[in-house]
């Protein structure tokens, strides 16, 4: 409820006085990753560099969350107490162990959650995983011309 004197955020729950600029969904990966364990920190540091081996990109946080992203974001990171919660974006479902649960995000694509505790996790088939969804939008844009001419 706005008034004269200011309002809560309904996102943080924190008071903004009238005419106090606020925007609690801008943060920065610094932020968001400066309370990690230091498991969590190191396997948070090897999956950027994993990421970043991949070519050009854009990494930001967001609200609670470090974005990846191409054009589309191709997976995101959630730092969380226990666990790094990491949501793929892949154009076909996985069985693994590793998988929590998937959901549609759209016709072509399927977010798939995994949690990583530790570095050593972050290897193969997971770094397959999102090599996979950083290339899928390659794979998307070849099939759509294909489609058209076809």
């Amino acid at each position: 409820m706005k008034s004269a004197r200011g309002h809560e955020c309904h996102h943080c729950k924190q008071w903004i006085p009238a005419g106090v600029e606020h925007d609690c969904w801008t943060t920065t990966e610094a932020a968001l990753t400066e309370d990690l364990s230091e498991d969590l920190q190191e396997a948070w540091d090897r999956i950027r560099e994993t990421a970043v081996e991949f070519g050009p990109q854009r990494i930001y946080a967001s609200g609670t969350a470090i974005m990846f992203s191409r054009d589309p974001c191709y997976f995101f990171v959630r730092p969380r107490r226990s666990h790094l919660q990491l949501c793929i974006f892949l154009g076909r479902s996985i069985r693994s162990p590793h998988v929590r649960r998937i959901e549609r995000t759209s016709k072509s694509k399927l977010a798939h959650i995994v949690h990583v505790t530790h570095r050593d996790e972050v290897e193969p088939p997971i770094t397959d995983w999102l090599r996979e969804a950083y290339e899928l939008p390659d794979i998307l844009a070849a099939r759509s011309r294909k489609n058209r001419k076809g």
